[in-house]
């Protein structure tokens, strides 16, 4: 895999093509690394960018995909899950989605991630996702998110 993440976005682009959603990956040089960059890239709001936040649940990831406006509050995510997160550093986050930090899709994951969809994204279309590399995202919809993921819906952010 090369620093422009290219192994990781024909995963998520193979994600996408397996789902039946289109391939809506767009690469941006000045990069998408935050929520803010990627709102800039794209030219949306921050609360658009669906960001993934990674926490451990024993050996198994657990993606949030939270509003970019928003701050993730763990407990509230422990609740809807019914599971003990811990917090993730940026080795453990690639070993185990295959994604750098910055990266991380919500779809393509190396290993069956467990997926939590925050409720504030139901409200937005379109949202843009990480596509594998902190350079590209994805178009897509809450809906087109949790039909890909299987992700319960809940209120995730912090008040």
């Amino acid at each position: 895999m090369s620093e422009t993440g290219s192994g990781s976005v024909a995963r998520v682009r193979a994600a996408l093509d397996a789902a039946g959603h289109p391939d809506t990956i767009e690469s941006f040089p000045a990069g998408t690394r935050t929520a803010a960059d990627a709102a800039a890239a794209v030219g949306c709001s921050v609360a658009q960018i669906a960001k993934s936040i990674v926490f451990r649940a024993g050996g198994r990831a657990v993606v949030v995909i939270t509003s970019g406006a928003n701050r993730v509050d763990k407990s509230k995510a422990e609740a809807a899950l019914n599971t003990a997160l811990k917090s993730a550093d940026g080795n453990w986050v690639r070993e185990t989605t295959g994604f750098a930090i910055g990266g991380v899709s919500p779809i393509g994951h190396i290993a069956p991630a467990l997926i939590l969809l925050d409720r504030d994204l139901l409200s937005l279309d379109p949202i843009y996702a990480a596509a594998g590399s902190p350079n590209h995202v994805f178009r897509t919809s809450a809906q087109e998110l949790i039909r890909m993921t299987g992700a319960p819906v809940a209120e995730v952010r912090v008040d």
